[in-house]
């Protein structure tokens, strides 16, 4: 193993992007000078998003590999860029990295970086290093296109819009919880192999999830643009609520319309949590939700990989869930909240009903 205090800050970035070469028609020079060299279409919009990913509150390196986390980080900013209809082009990234880590632990994490970049067609163009004193710190920023005027956002839903959304939810957040159960029984133990037996899908939702190209794709060829749209980052209810609020509507969803795994369904009940609040508030899923005019129902049905849950609604009527026995249920944002003290972290009680609020 190499201490990275023997490369050195600029030592470690080139040994990082050796042999990194630019993809996108868009990127005039990258990695080498103290800035890139971008060059967009004059009828392009280009879209910019941030996300950091701290040690403890964000990932836990006892049980997310290093390749599998750099990934991840590439991953979920490239989520934001498809869920206003965009493409993404490039990616700067930024790492804080405490003294325990060594040369090859950081080669491993950019691995990942580079599969996803790869995978997706987007280029590394720059990004930073810095000591940290608490842990691994990840922060990427994504530059990505639209056609001018052509960005969806959340604002653009209207009453009788019809809400969609990819996938399948509450994966991630199973697979988070089944991580966490293993650890507590391995603790103190030197020879001990997790049973994840059976559950292998959960587990790569929380660990290796997949921006929805494929969705964005088959909308434009169904000649199908949406209203409004966002990714799940934070839970079901939660992107509801933000597409709501930003549309000043409200919104009918439908219990038994939101699509939940298997795989899901099993873990939820060997933990004996409540299944449809776990896929309404677990977030990390990374599905796209959104909102399409009514007269494009037909249209949808060439859009794979999709399901219709509910609509939108005048904003008086409020935000709810309808039930099995048909009743209402007000939809409260009970998803991550990256600002909450621990306490207020974002656990779902064995006996919590669906979307019912937790004081």
């Amino acid at each position: 193993m190499s201490e990275i205090s023997s490369l050195g800050e600029f030592g470690l970035i080139r040994r990082l992007t050796e042999g990194l070469r630019a993809v996108d028609d868009s990127t005039v020079k990258a990695v080498g000078d103290d800035a890139a060299v971008l060059r967009y279409p004059a009828d392009t919009d280009v879209l910019v998003t941030t996300d950091m990913l701290l040690e403890g509150p964000h990932f836990d390196l006892t049980y997310v590999p290093l390749k599998h986390l750099g990934y991840k980080a590439v991953a979920v900013n490239l989520s934001d860029i498809y869920s206003m209809c965009g493409t993404p082009r490039q990616i700067t990234v930024s790492l804080g990295i405490s003294s325990r880590f060594t040369v090859e632990h950081i080669e491993e994490l950019y691995a990942g970086m580079r599969i996803a970049c790869e995978r997706y067609g987007v280029d590394i163009i720059g990004g930073d290093t810095c000591a940290s004193r608490q842990g691994l710190v990840i922060s990427i920023t994504c530059l990505g296109t639209v056609p001018r005027g052509m960005a969806v956002g959340r604002d653009g839903a209207r009453p009788t819009d019809l809400i969609y959304v990819s996938g399948d939810l509450g994966g991630a957040y199973m697979g988070l919880q089944l991580l966490e159960r293993e650890k507590a029984v391995s603790a103190g133990q030197r020879d001990f192999t997790p049973d994840f037996a059976g559950k292998e899908y959960i587990i790569e939702r929380q660990l290796k999830p997949e921006p929805r190209r494929d969705v964005v794709e088959a909308l434009a060829k169904a000649g199908v643009r949406p209203t409004s749209m966002i990714d799940v980052s934070d839970g079901l209810s939660s992107e509801l609520l933000h597409i709501c609020h930003a549309s000043h509507t409200g919104c009918r969803v439908y219990e038994d319309r939101i699509p939940i795994d298997y795989q899901t369904a099993v873990m939820a009940e060997e933990l004996n949590m409540n299944l449809v609040t776990a896929a309404l508030n677990g977030g990390e899923d990374y599905e796209l939700l959104f909102t399409v005019p009514l007269v494009d129902r037909e249209k949808m049905e060439h859009v794979p990989g999709v399901k219709l849950i509910g609509y939108i609604t005048e904003a008086d009527k409020g935000c709810a869930l309808v039930t099995r026995d048909d009743s209402e249920m007000e939809l409260r944002a009970q998803g991550w909240n990256p600002l909450a003290a621990p306490s207020e972290s974002s656990e779902f009680s064995e006996s919590s009903e669906p979307s019912a609020p937790r004081d």
